[in-house]
């Protein structure tokens, strides 16, 4: 599970990024949190461990196959949509 930011160790300038790249990614792995990197005391940049963003990816995923199911669990409760046969037959 991607482990949620801390904004008082995970938002950093982009210069101490580049200062100390080795040390950056390492934290990165270990806490799997992501950091938002700072320009100009503004966020530019989100960076994280590539493990931590294919699993957020996935949760996404999968949260979003979650409400497309329920969506037409619910359009099939109040009778909306066609029959498979009506559907399928516009495919032609």
């Amino acid at each position: 599970m991607v482990s949620i930011m801390d904004i008082t160790k995970d938002i950093r300038p982009l210069t101490e990024f580049k200062r100390d790249t080795a040390n950056f990614v390492s934290h990165l792995k270990d806490s799997g949190r992501p950091s938002i990197l700072t320009v100009n005391g503004k966020p530019a940049l989100v960076v994280m461990d590539a493990d931590a963003w294919q699993e957020a990816q996935d949760q996404l995923e999968y949260a979003q196959s979650v409400a497309g199911i329920r969506k037409g669990l619910s359009q099939a409760l109040d009778g909306d949509g066609l029959e498979a046969s009506d559907f399928f037959a516009t495919l032609k």
